[in-house]
């Protein structure tokens, strides 16, 4: 699926989840890789399961025209928040990105657009990926999954070593200067203590913290 809702904690195309419910505004999630730089230990790419017909896993990635196509199937009042997202982490086709970003904001410029990701793209494109993200989404939702370098790096499992971790919460306080809303995420199977020193983490380095529900399938 490219465009796709979320629905009692099943995946499912944002036409069907219309037609189930047309009275409700529905988030709308765009899925454009399978890449992922990380293999957390978490991950409900790996932990999730899911029907033939319902699946996230891409057959392969879509175009600008696959999404452009896409969006004139979709009924536009029936759209909440606009989420790029997906089983892949996005910014692993970051120039693709932008342009269906620029693509979203000049045909909907009334609708609230987020990015969903592990913050990693500065690292990994070895250059600030931040500002290209300016006038372009209203909020950014990035994983901040551990208060320490090391244990981040272990529950990530990611390819760019230990470095990530800076990384990600630079990359974090440079996209406050060009993004509405920057909030950092991690779930609340952690356990208290750990979640006392992101808050923590999030406090020194004047971030904003959302903890999220854990649903494994």
């Amino acid at each position: 699926m490219i465009l796709y809702a979320a629905e009692n904690g099943k995946f499912i195309e944002f036409t069907d989840a219309v037609k189930n419910n047309p009275a409700k505004l529905h988030n709308l999630y765009i899925n454009i890789t399978n890449k992922c730089n990380c293999a957390c230990t978490f991950c409900l790419r790996s932990l999730k399961k899911m029907p033939k017909e319902h699946t996230l896993w891409l057959q392969q990635e879509p175009t600008l025209t696959d999404i452009k196509m896409a969006f004139s199937q979709i009924d536009k009042t029936k759209v909440g928040e606009i989420v790029f997202c997906g089983f892949g982490e996005p910014t692993m086709r970051l120039e693709f990105l932008i342009d269906a970003l620029k693509y979203v904001r000049e045909i909907w410029p009334d609708k609230k657009i987020r990015l969903n990701t592990n913050g990693l793209s500065s690292l990994q494109h070895k250059k600030d990926t931040a500002i290209l993200f300016k006038d372009l989404l209203d909020t950014i939702s990035i994983s901040l999954n551990a208060p320490t370098a090391e244990k981040y790096l272990a529950i990530t499992q990611n390819q760019l070593g230990i470095a990530s971790y800076k990384a990600m919460l630079d990359f974090a306080k440079e996209c406050k200067n060009h993004i509405p809303n920057v909030v950092l995420t991690i779930v609340d199977s952690i356990g208290a203590d750990e979640i006392k020193a992101c808050q923590k983490v999030c406090a020194d380095n004047n971030l904003e913290l959302r903890i999220r529900t854990y649903e494994a399938n």
